[in-house]
C-alpha cells in the first residue's frame, strides 16, 4: 500500500503546478505577432469633391 503524502508536500506540488501554469499562460499571451500590423493607406476614402448626381 502506498505511503500517504504529507499535507505540506501536497501544497508544495500544487504551488509548483500553479506557478508552471501561470508561466505557460504568460508565455502564450506574449506569443503575438512580432511586428504591429501596418496602418491602413491614407488615400482610401472616396473622392467627394465633385457635384452630386442623381440618375432618375
Amino acid at each position: 500500500m502506498p505511503e500517504r503524502t504529507r499535507t505540506a508536500e501536497r501544497y508544495a506540488r500544487a504551488l509548483a503546478a500553479a506557478v508552471a501554469a501561470v508561466g505557460c499562460l504568460l508565455l502564450a499571451a506574449n506569443a503575438g505577432p512580432a511586428a504591429p500590423a501596418s496602418p491602413p493607406a491614407a488615400d482610401t476614402a472616396p473622392d467627394l469633391d465633385g457635384p452630386a448626381t442623381v440618375d432618375g
